[in-house]
């Protein structure tokens, strides 16, 4: 749908609040962590208001200290409702917000 600049910027600012990286916003993407890239790519996602979330390893090219917040950002979105797919190797993480 489309909105004025002012509106998605509002938008945008709402959804890098909700992943826990407001402050990154006017950062390129060769200036974050893998963590935080994650991060954008789900606010991104989320602005696009989706009825499902479809995510595919989302923490297998992240490094170990990294995999925490992804992963937080993840159990927040279950906890809040939204329904998601999830292919991934992070057993407990899974078994944790899994209801099927």
């Amino acid at each position: 749908r489309k909105m004025r600049r002012k509106e998605a910027e509002q938008v945008a600012m709402h959804y890098l609040d909700r992943v826990k990286i407001p402050d990154q916003a006017h950062k390129y993407p060769g200036q974050l962590s893998g963590g935080q890239q994650q991060r954008v790519a789900i606010a991104r996602s989320l602005c696009m208001s989706p009825k499902i979330m479809l995510f595919d390893e989302p923490t297998s090219a992240l490094d170990p200290e990294m995999v925490k917040e992804v992963l937080d950002t993840m159990v927040s979105l279950a906890e809040e409702g939204m329904t998601m797919l999830c292919v991934s190797h992070e057993m407990g993480f899974a078994r944790q917000v899994a209801d099927r």
